[in-house]
């Protein structure tokens, strides 16, 4: 590696065991909303975030550049920033090629949440080059998987941070989707060295501690906290099934 390449890994470095530091044990707040959701909104998602950094959250997972520069705003909790963007030739849409990694890094976050599923990618592009590519740029990155066996290879690729997000949400994890995945955690914490982040319908504070009692380095959560239409609905659905 050459003295440039060795600076840029000590940074990544420092600002990874500054991350970490950050948010061990704790609660990160996935802040986001769909454009057909009544908060969606870049005005409103920085409130939400403003609530949840008062309600002591020690992070912030958001969608979108808009969102994000709103985000910082008002807050200076660390930010694990993605961009939902879907492409005709692939099923992954969380940050999926070079050009959505660029936009986060402009806007400045502290992690880039990609998707570090088997699948195919948009343009032919593969994991291996944009993780090369967002470190060359001094910017971290979270891997967003669905397997144990894709946390090791997102690791062996070089990403930051492991996070169990699309646990339910790839076609050969589709019959995981009540729960969070606890077994993906407690595996990936056994077969890996790096932390892990346990995202995934965590719906319940005792969800959230049993999944850090099991060795998760921090626990996102998204739809429980800051989705209250889905949240309505829930309540909706048990009250009338009476």
């Amino acid at each position: 590696m050459s003295v440039e390449g060795d600076s840029v890994h000590q940074v990544l470095q420092c600002k990874r065991e500054e991350f970490l530091n950050r948010v061990r044990g704790k609660l990160i707040v996935s802040c986001q909303a769909l454009d057909d959701e009544p908060l969606y909104g870049s005005e409103i998602m920085a409130k939400m975030a403003l609530a949840a950094d008062q309600g002591g959250a020690a992070g912030i997972r958001a969608n979108g550049v808009e969102d994000i520069a709103a985000i910082k705003k008002e807050i200076s909790l660390p930010i694990i920033g993605l961009i939902k963007r879907n492409y005709d030739d692939s099923e992954v849409y969380i940050t999926p090629t070079k050009k959505e990694i660029a936009a986060l890094i402009d806007v400045g976050v502290d992690l880039i949440a990609l998707d570090a599923t088997k699948r195919k990618r948009p343009n032919g592009e593969k994991l291996e080059d944009l993780i090369e590519y967002a470190h060359s740029r001094g910017q971290l990155v979270l891997a967003d998987i669905s397997t144990v066996e894709e946390g090791l290879n997102a690791q062996q690729l070089g990403a930051d941070i492991i996070s169990t997000t699309m646990s339910g949400y790839t076609e050969y994890t589709k019959s995981k989707n009540q729960g969070p995945d606890i077994e993906l955690v407690r595996e990936l914490c056994k077969q890996s060295n790096y932390p892990v982040i346990a995202e995934g319908r965590i719906s319940t504070p005792e969800e959230a501690v049993l999944l850090l009692e099991i060795g998760a380095h921090a626990v996102i959560v998204g739809s429980a906290i800051s989705r209250p239409k889905l949240i309505t609905e829930q309540f909706t659905k048990a009250i009338m099934s009476k």
